[in-house]
């Protein structure tokens, strides 16, 4: 029975990951970013993700989570935000003066595709255009990263929220929020 469940996780947990990809692709191509879409997330496919993230599988959760309630950490998220700088993690340093700098533009605009992708397919039929302003809103305070990158995040969620991801996510957009909240920094 158990190597029943092991398989279901390993196939489920493999189309996921790629249905996320696939998704974050797309949406990278509207923000001129094509190369982002295509690199996002390899290390998913990495022994050390992989394979604790097929532990963890629930299917409309990280397995991340799960791991963390578990062990009180987890080795697939610690070797994820390592490796990828669309995480604002990647960036954060206790011990330089800028603990939590700005990130470069490609990777903050990854990052929105991201957020986006993952609400989609975690929330399946029940992702709303509200989804990502309200989940954003309970994990600002926790996130660590660059106030000003809070706040444009929070403006292009509540923008989502407003007119969709269609109207918002767009290059002109996201270069026009980056410049507002970060350029200056």
């Amino acid at each position: 029975m158990k190597q029943r469940v092991i398989l279901r996780n390993i196939i489920k947990h493999f189309i996921l990951i790629t249905k996320h990809r696939w998704i974050v692709l797309k949406l990278c191509c509207r923000v001129g970013l094509p190369w982002r879409g295509i690199v996002h997330d390899l290390s998913k496919y990495s022994p050390t993700e992989f394979f604790e993230s097929i532990e963890y599988y629930e299917g409309n959760r990280s397995p991340i989570v799960g791991a963390k309630k578990d062990k009180g950490y987890s080795e697939a998220w610690l070797h994820h935000k390592g490796r990828n700088k669309h995480h604002c993690e990647y960036w954060v340093d206790m011990n330089a003066p800028d603990k939590t700098p700005i990130m470069p533009y490609k990777y903050t605009a990854e990052m929105i595709c991201d957020k986006l992708a993952a609400g989609i397919i975690y929330q399946g039929k029940n992702w709303n255009k509200e989804y990502p302003i309200n989940y954003w809103k309970k994990e600002r305070e926790k996130a660590q990263m660059n106030e000003n990158l809070k706040d444009l995040l929070t403006d292009f969620f509540m923008q989502v929220s407003v007119d969709g991801i269609d109207k918002v996510l767009t290059k002109k957009n996201i270069q026009g929020l980056y410049k507002k909240y970060c350029a200056n920094s």
